[in-house]
Parts: structure tokens; sequence; C-alpha cells
């Protein structure tokens, strides 16, 4: 998600490190430790303004989210959420989705969560997608064995492209959903973007797929 650029944004974010985490690699293969549980540990790979982080980790307080995002001001209105919801389970992150291995041990990571990412519609962009084979390299690392990836969009391009990239990789696709909304899904927690386009009859497309 594209903003405006926010004031003091950079500030915000080192202001607040107990949410906030300024040096990740220090917390490599250690990050149960920084939350102080030993309970599994889901992250949001382009989390946004963080809508569905704050969302997901109140409705699941027995699994730690860490919301990642590469543009500073978009992360702290993540923040903000954060603050306002107090909530001990959520930890953000500024970075780049392909240096994820720089944070993160093997297998570390229970989940990944892919919501809305940018299409990147151009075919000399492809490298840029988040469904990606250069991305799935990143994230077969960091999750263990049948780890799982939650993908939402909206945009139809990219959700085939999804589907096939996923299936080329050799990842298993275990749930699909053309309509999520029109679907009998239980627990949806929504984005910033799905709200947004939802209102407008935009189809949501979704899927679990499994290494």
């Amino acid at each position: 998600m594209r903003v405006r650029k926010r004031k003091g944004a950079k500030e915000h974010l080192e202001n607040n490190p107990q949410y906030v985490i300024v040096h990740p690699e220090k917390a490599k293969g250690r990050w149960q430790e920084v939350f102080g549980n030993q309970n599994p540990i889901h992250i949001e790979v382009g989390s946004g303004k963080g809508s569905f982080i704050t969302g997901i980790a109140a409705q699941n307080p027995h699994i730690n989210y860490i919301g990642i995002d590469i543009q500073t001001s978009v992360l702290s209105h993540a923040l903000d959420k954060v603050l306002a919801s107090s909530l001990p389970n959520v930890r953000l992150l500024l970075a780049d989705g392909s240096s994820l291995k720089n944070y993160f041990a093997d297998s570390e990571i229970a989940l990944l969560y892919l919501n809305f990412s940018d299409p990147w519609p151009k075919k000399r962009h492809e490298k840029r997608r988040l469904t990606s084979i250069t991305f799935l390299d990143v994230y077969r690392q960091i999750l263990p064995e049948k780890g799982e990836i939650h993908f939402k969009t909206d945009n139809r391009g990219l959700f085939e492209y999804s589907l096939a990239s996923f299936s080329q990789y050799g990842m298993i696709l275990e749930r699909v959903w053309l309509d999520l909304h029109a679907s009998d899904f239980e627990g949806n927690v929504m984005t910033e973007y799905e709200e947004k386009f939802s209102q407008k009859g935009q189809v949501i497309y979704r899927l679990e797929a499994s290494f």
C-alpha cells in the first residue's frame, strides 16, 4: 500500500522499540525470546496500515504476529493501531520481503500471510511479485516442512499467476476461494484494501497453499 509520506514516521517507529524491532537481524533464531513465550509465529509480508495484523492478533492471543512492510510511513500507521490496541502478541518490522532470511532462521515461522500485494503487472517486473519463485525460495526456507502461505487479492491476474506459480513450484493448493465474501469462510479479517474494494462490489480471491 502506497501512502503519502508521513512527517515524523521514522522517529515514531524508533520511539516505540517495544513494538518495532529496529535491529531484526539480532532477533534471528530467537524471536520467541522477543515475545517472551513459545507460541508459534505468523508473519504478514506487506502489512499495510495494520488492520489485518492487529485484527487477527486480537482473535488469536496464543499466536505471535509480525507485520512487515518496506514503507516507513505505512508501517507508522500500523504502529498507531498496535499502540491503540495494546496487543502483546504483535511486533512490526521495517524490511523487504526478499531479505527475510536475514531476520528469520530456518523453519522459525509457522505461517505466512500475503494480503493484497502489489500485482506488478508488467512482465519485466515479475521477480518483484511476492508470489514469484524468487520469493517462494525465501519463504520455503523460513517456513517449516508443510508450512503454509495464505494469500488474498482482488486482482484476478495476480491470483491466476499465483495459482500457477505455487503449482509449478510444487506446492499443494489446500483451499481456493474464487469469491471469498460469497463463501461460507468464517473468521475472515479484512485489510484496508479489502474493505475498500469489497464495498465497491469487487470479488476477493483467496487461497491456502503448503510446501
